[in-house]
């Protein structure tokens, strides 16, 4: 019997896909729970129908992801953050992710989710860091940092 998976089944098929299955494992198992349907003339176009539509949404979202990289890459862009540091221009504390994603909200209005921002410690000294940021699966993005000592 041939079904369309409605979502993700372990070892059988993935969300999406056409498959053929025994004709009782898919009525008593994936039909019944919701996991698949059966793959009629008009369930197989709705399903592309679908697909299309997902692809097209997939393209906008990696073209915002593009546009903002251009926005965040600029050399105007540069978070500026100020903190308490000793003589040797190292940092009482340090700056994480969450501080700088405040400022850059604070000082450019754009937001960014903290868990995007790839700081794989946090900056413990002055001067300019370039911090990655993940915006797309496909798009990373560099922001600059600038630390300046507050006294």
């Amino acid at each position: 019997m041939k079904v369309i998976f409605l979502e993700d089944v372990r070892g059988k098929g993935k969300r999406g896909e056409i498959k053929e299955v025994p004709s009782g494992y898919a009525q008593n198992f994936l039909i019944k729970n919701g996991k698949a349907k059966v793959a009629t003339n008009s369930a197989m176009s709705s399903l592309k129908g679908q697909q299309k539509a997902e692809e097209k949404k997939a393209e906008i979202v990696l073209q915002e992801a593009k546009d903002e990289k251009v926005v965040l890459e600029s050399d105007k862009t540069i978070v500026e953050l100020t903190a308490k540091a000793g003589e040797d221009g190292r940092l009482f504390g340090s700056i994480p992710s969450k501080q700088i994603v405040q400022a850059m909200e604070k000082q450019y209005g754009i937001k960014i989710d903290k868990r995007k921002v790839e700081l794989p410690e946090p900056i413990r000294a002055l001067g300019f860091t370039n911090v990655p940021v993940k915006l797309h699966v496909d798009v990373t993005a560099m922001i600059r940092v600038h630390v300046s000592a507050n006294n």
